[in-house]
């Protein structure tokens, strides 16, 4: 490996050494060589997984820190990554072969983007594939992108990284809405190389689902001059004609029931109306 690798791959740890095995095997079986491997260990106490990461091979490089989230684990592997490129990776998901090398092509074709993802595949309590596709209007209602990006390292810098004051989830829907609010944009590989495991014992499920409207009350709040109804109605305007999961006359009014309905109460019909359209939209 070279002293200054192309790609840094994040993988974030905590108390789960027994799925990282599977997401180490598919960063290593890349079709592009160019990879660093960075693990955080974010401050676990399982003694298993301690012994684990201990003894995990010369190609992975161990940082650890003190428990401090989702958030905080990737920015620290961010920070420690010597890659152009880095692609934070859960360690209960995992990558096809061909991912890395898919993207940085994909960011060569298109030269105005700064970060790559791909379709997800869908594997554990749900299965089939998601298609997504980036239209930024759309992005500021509905979380439509991947965490696993493979994003210019420069680009996550300048943005500040990861917010580690979310620690209830979310922390990447509110980083792409932030990287979008400057003109950062991301571009498709058509093809689902990102594997995603879905589980009710994962953050989505457990936590953030339950707290949407709470959680995305944060996230407007944190990005408050992108929810202005002229900056809306302009963003509205660029994107209506790109690609998006849903028309996108529907989302004013979904934030004016946003506004009128309580937090508990929009997070139920959100979690009702979720489940739907991805059982709608989920291919075999």
């Amino acid at each position: 490996m070279k002293a200054q690798p192309t790609v840094s791959v994040v993988l974030p740890c905590y108390n789960a050494h027994a799925f990282l095995p599977r997401a180490l095997d598919s960063v290593r079986a890349q079709t592009y060589l160019d990879i660093e491997i960075i693990v955080v260990d974010d401050g676990s106490n399982n003694p298993e997984t301690i012994t684990y990461l201990d003894a995990l091979p010369d190609d992975v490089h161990l940082v650890r820190h003190e428990n401090r989230g989702l958030a905080a684990a990737r920015n620290t592997g961010f920070r420690n990554a010597k890659g152009r490129y880095v692609l934070p990776l859960d360690c209960d998901d995992w990558i096809e072969p061909t991912f890395i090398e898919a993207a940085l092509a994909a960011l060569e074709a298109a030269p105005q983007c700064r970060y790559a993802y791909a379709h997800i595949a869908l594997s554990g309590e749900a299965s089939g594939t998601l298609a997504k596709h980036f239209n930024y209007f759309e992005q500021l209602f509905l979380n439509q992108l991947p965490y696993c990006i493979l994003i210019e390292r420069d680009a996550w810098e300048q943005q500040g990284g990861y917010d580690e004051t979310m620690r209830q989830g979310y922390e990447d829907w509110e980083f792409n809405i932030r990287l979008g609010s400057h003109g950062v944009i991301g571009v498709e590989i058509p093809e689902p190389l990102f594997n995603y495991h879905v589980s009710q014992a994962g953050m989505l499920r457990s936590k953030s689902l339950g707290l949407h409207g709470t959680l995305w009350r944060c996230v407007q709040k944190k990005n408050a001059s992108a929810y202005r109804l002229g900056t809306l109605l302009l963003c509205w305007r660029q994107w209506r004609r790109s690609p998006s999961t849903y028309p996108l006359i529907i989302y004013l009014p979904w934030l004016l029931m946003f506004h009128i309905l309580p937090a508990g109460v929009f997070a139920f019909l959100f979690r009702r109306l979720l489940a739907y359209s991805h059982s709608r939209r989920t291919s075999a």
